[in-house]
């Protein structure tokens, strides 16, 4: 039984939420089972265009949910998009940096799919434990590209998203309660 202060979220929010996280448990799931081993050193001019088409395609549909929160325009999804994209992000990252790693010399401790993906995240929140360390010239062009890529891209996304949230809890406070 509902005390009237709690509202439904409408059923195509839900789907969307629910499409949203099937989408990354597909994402992560296919991070662990496709064969990123054949993108390292023999198929190296198969990675890289695929590496950087990833990482494009992302970047512009970051740039157009932040486009929309700044433009404010109606019916768009930012805390659905942003954080997907995001996620998307990391793990394009994770995927690079583990079929580099294939390579002789590129990384010191970087052995596994899961090492790649706590180096992307540390490298991402800038702690830098050092356990894991590029030592390759491509290994370090790529943190380099992760670095600016997170200050560019997963930086104004972040600040977009965050702006559509005040928006909203503003509003929110704005209205007059549910009678």
């Amino acid at each position: 039984m509902r005390d009237g202060s709690e509202q439904e979220a409408p059923a195509s929010t839900r789907w969307v939420w629910a499409a949203a996280a099937g989408l990354v448990v597909a994402v992560g799931t296919a991070y662990f089972l496709l064969p990123l081993e054949g993108l390292g050193e023999d198929r190296s001019w198969l990675g890289w265009p695929l590496f950087a088409l990833c990482l494009g395609l992302l970047a512009a549909l970051l740039l157009r949910q932040v486009r929309d929160v700044v433009l404010e325009k109606p019916h768009t999804r930012p805390g659905v998009m942003i954080p997907l994209l995001m996620c998307l992000a990391v793990l394009v990252f994770s995927s690079g940096y583990y079929a580099l790693a294939q390579r002789p010399g590129q990384f010191t401790g970087l052995n596994t799919r899961v090492d790649a993906l706590y180096f992307t995240v540390v490298t991402l929140a800038t702690v830098g434990y050092g356990d894991i360390t590029p030592s390759g010239q491509e290994a370090r062009l790529v943190a380099v590209a992760q670095i600016l890529y997170t200050f560019v891209f997963l930086t104004a996304a972040a600040t977009a998203l965050s702006r559509r949230l005040h928006a909203v809890v503003a509003a929110r406070d704005r209205r007059p309660p549910p009678s």
